[in-house]
């Protein structure tokens, strides 16, 4: 009873800081910065359009809901995933998380993000047409997490996100934090298979870009001709991280012995954009073979999130002493070309 007060109350801490962060707030759209931790790490949560934040368990789950990473262990004592994506404008995602169950301490993971923009010509203002050399931004976020099951049917779980984004000379670090809990119904009855997911991520300081890109050396107006030419330092706008609050409900129905479907429905509020409403699903087939899909929504526009249905498929392969799983999510865009994206799972 101590553990599903103490889960209860932590429901609500989650509920009550989600308030500080103006979640649902159209007049900030477009406000916030380092939305690369926002793009989905994953192909399986990914073809369901992210809805997953109930479902999904192990070390896929890291990106969706730092709980689920306590969840889904069985005998194996290390996970890892890999996922690349081909993102909208010739940009892209890579994606590696790794996990491992240390007992009765918990499960610790390790993740990393990296979003690659390929070759930039540069440009500036005494050569607008290039100057011939050619760059490339760095973003990369680092995570740790930390997950533990209370009991057999509640996960909680925690990240800690080192944020780096690099231009030339010019660049930005910040910190932040997710919180997860997921509960699983069980028992025998009508609701065994019932999932709640709850999840509150991208918590953290703003930040702010500072480099030498951002400062000149100038001649103050009216100097006289022999002046020594003044140094000048930009300050940069700072801006919020992209915080979020998600709600989910999920259900696995088994229709037959070899048959389960999954269910998803998730609500997420924002403090950068508009409210958005996520539904999906997962159909097994002996556990081996899947077909998934989604759809995202929104409380303004259904053409204000860029993607709209996702798709997906995965198979899971036994190599032994070795688990594998491929899954392939494919992400219809509004404006650009669809998204791809390929995930492979291993299990120890």
């Amino acid at each position: 009873m101590k553990k599903v007060r103490f889960i209860g109350i932590l429901c609500l801490l989650l509920a009550a800081v989600e308030l500080q962060v103006y979640a649902g707030n159209n007049s900030k759209t477009g406000t916030a910065g380092a939305l690369e931790v926002t793009l989905p790490a994953g192909a399986r949560g990914a073809a369901m359009a992210g809805s997953t934040t109930a479902m999904l368990d192990g070390v896929e789950s890291m990106h969706w809901n730092p709980a689920g990473l306590a969840g889904g262990w069985g005998e194996s004592s290390v996970e890892g995933v890999f996922t690349h994506m081909t993102y909208i404008a010739e940009t892209s995602l890579d994606y590696v998380a790794v996990g491992v169950n240390v007992g009765d301490f918990g499960v610790l993971g390790l993740s990393f993000r990296s979003f690659g923009f390929g070759d930039i010509q540069e440009t500036t203002e005494a050569s607008p047409d290039g100057t011939g050399r050619i760059f490339s931004p760095g973003y990369v976020t680092m995570g740790l997490t930390y997950a533990k099951s209370l009991t057999d049917r509640i996960h909680i779980g925690f990240t800690g996100k080192y944020i780096s984004e690099t231009i030339l000379r010019t660049s930005a670090t910040g910190f932040a934090f997710d919180a997860g809990v997921v509960y699983n119904v069980g028992g025998s009855g009508t609701l065994n298979g019932l999932r709640f997911g709850v999840a509150l991520k991208n918590i953290g300081p703003k930040m702010q870009y500072s480099g030498g890109d951002l400062e000149r050396s100038v001649y103050l107006q009216g100097a006289p001709t022999e002046a020594v030419a003044q140094p000048l330092s930009y300050t940069a706008q700072d801006f919020e991280l992209p915080a979020s609050f998600e709600m989910a409900l999920g259900y696995d129905y088994k229709v037959a012995p070899e048959h389960l479907v999954s269910l998803n429905a998730q609500f997420n509020n924002m403090n950068f954009g508009s409210d958005q409403y996520k539904i999906g699903a997962e159909y097994s087939f002996k556990g081996t073979f899947f077909l998934r899909g989604g759809y995202t929504g929104t409380n303004v526009s259904s053409d204000e999130y860029l993607f709209g249905a996702t798709f997906g498929a995965g198979v899971n392969v036994n190599l032994g002493s070795i688990g594998m799983s491929v899954d392939y999510a494919y992400l219809a865009a509004r404006v650009f070309d669809g998204v791809n994206m390929v995930s492979v799972r291993l299990k120890m």
